[in-house]
């Protein structure tokens, strides 16, 4: 694979695992006590604490691999394991693996839903943090690692764009056609899983 084709799949796992249009009318309902500009602040924070949490797995990825004594292609497939149920649940328009009932009705009563749950598990949750973990480890050069971390910025940016944004995505697209995107990002999404665990398979057996 050249960094170009690095690249492109790197960030599309990322922003497709990730997801903010499909975390804006959480979003909107859990800083709906917040003015326009909280929500804003809201938003940023939110995006550069995922963004952070994500880089720290990432740069951290190989220590806890070693000190666990897991292999990259065992984590692979396991990651590919999660990703596929997160796109099992976007094909049904749904995000129980990233977003509970609890987690919306905690943070409706919270004052600050800034680092959880919007951070942290709505736009870095379990998917996110895997599949960011299993690309820093298969980067083998300086440029491909400069792709995963460069990829996590882009992600957050994107996000804090379409989560500042909302209210207008939401009546533009209404949720019948968040829905549809976040239906298309699934089937992307359950491709590239299966990807990660033939891959974690064939390299597995050649160890």
């Amino acid at each position: 694979m050249n960094l170009l084709q690095f690249a492109v799949v790197t960030f599309t796992s990322v922003l497709f695992i990730v997801d903010p249009i499909a975390v804006v009318p959480t979003y909107l309902v859990i800083t709906s006590h917040e003015t326009p500009e909280q929500r804003r602040r809201t938003a940023l924070r939110a995006c550069i604490a995922a963004a952070l949490l994500l880089i720290g797995f990432g740069l951290a990825g190989r220590l806890i691999f070693q000190v666990l004594g897991i292999t990259l292609p065992a984590f692979r497939v396991a990651g590919g394991l999660i990703l596929w149920l997160v796109a099992m649940d976007m094909l049904r328009a749904q995000r129980t693996t990233q977003e509970g009932a609890e987690e919306i009705e905690e943070g409706t009563a919270k004052e600050d839903v800034a680092i959880t749950p919007l951070a942290m598990p709505m736009l870095a949750g379990p998917g996110a943090i895997s599949t960011i973990m299993v690309l820093a480890g298969q980067a083998t050069t300086i440029a491909q690692s400069v792709v995963v971390y460069a990829s996590i910025v882009l992600t957050a940016a994107v996000s804090w764009l379409t989560l500042r944004l909302g209210v207008g995505l939401v009546t533009r697209m209404g949720q019948t056609g968040i829905r549809v995107m976040t239906r298309i990002m699934g089937l992307l999404l359950a491709a590239l899983a299966a990807q990660f665990v033939l891959t974690g398979v064939r390299e597995g057996l050649a160890l």
